[in-house]
């Protein structure tokens, strides 16, 4: 009898311990990652009758905060700015769950991860809503002159603190107002998704970090970084031909430059005045290995680690795929031939030029706080890779300087500072638009800014735009960045 007893007892202990097990697997183990489920619509149900934390700016704007109204849904998610920073913090619905940084730190801003609700001892006997807040690196005041500056044309802007890789400003348009996903209208909320879905335009996808475009000329301070830093390229030599077009390996069509001028030279002379032929023609004489791994190293092929969801890859061919094919090559040479990137990867690509060859993760949360101010975490720097050596950036960084002194790069001249940039226009397929990017930095003796600008159908074929409408929102990016007397901050 006490035998079978002891063996029960056995019996009842082990079901115990399992039961234990997987009780505490299922709170502490896999609770993030049920939490961030978004089919898991429990935790975002209690925004809507519970505490939540707020998201600011660097400079202490409150960007998204919960405020208590009558009802059965005691509170409503609000976004004091409307669209401006809705790629960013995403949206809270009660029938679609959340979006954005509502959605990857929705336990911290609810108050449900364990780190915000447990900060002592005599927090496991009491019943306190704590919640946690965001502090974004985003700047308020960049953030309101990118917006105004790129106005209704359709694309993106971005901004970054090369010396960490903290983001400044990340707008793309079209954009949306996050308050309609939020409202306790039901029947609003469901006319406001349908309309939002049926929008050719896309607007609920971010063009700053989720979708990508021909980078075309600005790629060549890739095809640049890779030439000189294998040495097949130096400051005076190879002197390439001038001509009007170049007529790669494998292939009858020419490739030409822009409103078919003639150019050529050494590498400062093809960068200053963006010379397609010459750079299609350094690509061929790299080879596709040399190109792809220093494309990889400024993070192409790869999903950069920023804290926002959906993050694009921007793309180039592996080098197999180059083998029969030396035409695609050289387009990809000038950033045409299958090549993508995201505006913020080509923020990314102009930062780690402007800091030395150090390419740093881009962020955009600065830390996280407790409702009553004791940090959580801290983000640090996060150095990603050297794909560039410091004396190719400053090669590369007088080269560009001398863009925007006497090259194509002159729109980008601000008063005050010196500025280093790269422009370009992207022939649109089947199409005479094309697309203007810029990417630029100052100042040149020591950055504090890193810019990408991308204007989709800003121009038209046959007319040399170089990226001049691009040009400008750039350069009034750069005068709010640095805060100089210059800038305009206009407010929504």
């Amino acid at each position: 009898m006490n035998r079978q007893i002891a063996k029960l007892t056995i019996v009842f202990m082990t079901i115990f311990l399992m039961l234990f097990a997987q009780l505490n697997l299922t709170q502490l183990i896999r609770a993030k990652e049920y939490k961030s489920d978004p089919s898991n619509t429990r935790s975002i149900s209690m925004t809507f009758t519970e505490p939540r934390g707020v998201i600011r700016t660097a400079d202490d704007e409150i960007i998204a905060e919960t405020i208590s109204t009558p009802g059965d849904l005691k509170r409503l998610r609000q976004y004091p700015f409307d669209n401006l920073y809705a790629h960013i913090t995403g949206f809270i619905s009660f029938e679609y769950g959340a979006s954005g940084l509502e959605r990857l730190y929705n336990s911290y801003l609810s108050g449900t991860e364990i780190e915000v609700r447990v900060q002592n001892a005599s927090d496991l006997f009491l019943n306190r809503n704590r919640t946690a807040n965001l502090e974004l690196t985003l700047r308020h005041d960049v953030q309101l002159v990118a917006r105004a500056a790129l106005g209704n044309r359709l694309g993106a802007v971005v901004a970054m603190n090369p010396q960490d890789g903290a983001i400044l400003a990340l707008w793309s348009n079209p954009s949306y107002d996050p308050n309609s996903f939020s409202s306790h209208d039901l029947n609003r909320v469901d006319d406001f998704r349908d309309d939002l879905l049926s929008d050719t335009q896309n607007p609920i996808r971010s063009k700053a970090y989720q979708e990508s475009y021909p980078p075309g000329p600005i790629f060549s301070v890739i095809t640049a970084s890779a030439g000189l830093s294998d040495m097949t390229i130096i400051k005076d030599r190879p002197i390439y031909p001038q001509v009007g077009y170049y007529v790669a390996p494998q292939t009858n069509s020419p490739i030409t430059n822009v409103d078919g001028k003639i150019c050529g030279g050494t590498i400062y002379e093809m960068l200053e005045e963006s010379c397609n032929t010459g750079f299609a023609q350094m690509a061929i004489s790299l080879g596709p290995t040399i190109l792809v791994d220093t494309a990889e190293a400024f993070g192409f092929n790869t999903e950069l680690t920023i804290d926002l969801p959906d993050i694009t890859k921007s793309f180039i061919h592996q080098p197999e795929f180059y083998e029969p094919n030396l035409s695609l090559l050289a387009q990809s040479g000038i950033g045409k031939g299958g090549v993508s990137a995201t505006p913020l990867q080509m923020a990314s690509v102009v930062s780690t030029i402007a800091n030395g060859g150090t390419f740093f993760s881009p962020r955009i949360i600065n830390k996280i706080t407790t409702n009553d101010g004791e940090v959580l975490k801290n983000y640090r720097p996060q150095i990603l890779d050297r794909p560039i050596t410091k004396s190719v950036s400053e090669e590369l960084m007088a080269i560009l300087s001398d863009s925007v002194e006497r090259g194509t790069g002159q729109s980008v001249q601000t008063e005050g500072v010196k500025v280093g940039a790269k422009i370009g226009t992207v022939r649109v397929e089947n199409s005479s638009a094309t697309h203007n990017w810029v990417i630029a930095f100052a100042p040149v003796t020591n950055p504090e800014v890193a810019v990408a600008v991308f204007v989709e159908e800003g121009g038209s074929e046959g007319v040399y735009t170089q990226g001049t409408n691009a040009g400008s929102i750039a350069r009034a990016v750069i005068e709010a960045s640095l805060r100089l007397s210059t800038s305009t901050v206009n407010k929504p």
